[in-house]
């Protein structure tokens, strides 16, 4: 279960800090935005349930990932940032690069300087603080994983709006992945403006619908 360790080595030689927990959602998907959150929790105001349940957002239910997403929202101990990429900054740019300008943006959405993002994964963001690459890190650190949990759920919902003004494509609950009712769908409706051009799938799709 994830705890506050790795934030409290750096607070421990930086009292006054700002340490903020950065993760992201959907960069593998064939449509819709990346999202990502960054997150500075006040651990000793952060509620009990909040400590005992934040973890990586992918070993949660939904049910239990919405509860968390309203704790947190509500509870005054945690600030929060969002950002996303859309899918013709993810075609021009290329996802990764997407993704960074994502978790830029959440940063600059939570309103403060933040002196250490501590971020999911091995790659090293371009980010406006010092920056600390935690592996599987949803699963490590509680600000990573209310990060996590931010944008797991903030996509989620923006998906299942873009699914109610397309319909067919599943997105309310393949959230934009390459399953088989979305290829499906692809092959019947055509490629929407919602799916990424670069993705090697959709291009093909594409192609295969000819001009």
């Amino acid at each position: 279960m994830p705890d506050f360790d790795l934030e409290y080595d750096y607070l421990k030689s930086h009292p006054r800090a700002i340490v903020a927990g950065v993760d992201e959602a959907g960069r593998g998907p064939w449509a819709g935005p990346v999202v990502a959150s960054a997150a500075v929790l006040n651990i000793d105001k952060l509620p009990p349930d909040l400590l005992s349940g934040l973890d990586d957002s992918k070993k949660l239910t939904a049910i239990r990932r919405d509860a968390l997403f309203t704790a947190l929202q509500k509870c005054g101990a945690a600030t929060i940032g969002v950002g996303l990429a859309d899918v013709q900054e993810i075609d021009t740019l290329n996802i990764l690069k997407a993704t960074y300008l994502a978790m830029a943006r959440a940063i600059d959405d939570l309103g403060q300087q933040v002196d250490l993002a501590l971020v999911d994964g091995n790659r090293v963001p371009p980010l406006p603080c010092a920056v600390t690459t935690v592996i599987k890190g949803d699963g490590k650190s509680l600000s990573i994983a209310a990060a996590s949990v931010i944008a797991k759920v903030t996509r989620d919902r923006l998906m299942a709006g873009l699914a109610a003004t397309f319909p067919g494509y599943g997105w309310e609950t393949n959230m934009g992945y390459g399953t088989a009712k979305h290829q499906d769908a692809i092959a019947r409706l055509g490629v929407t403006v919602h799916h990424r051009r670069s993705f090697a799938p959709i291009k093909a799709a594409l192609n295969a619908a000819g001009p």
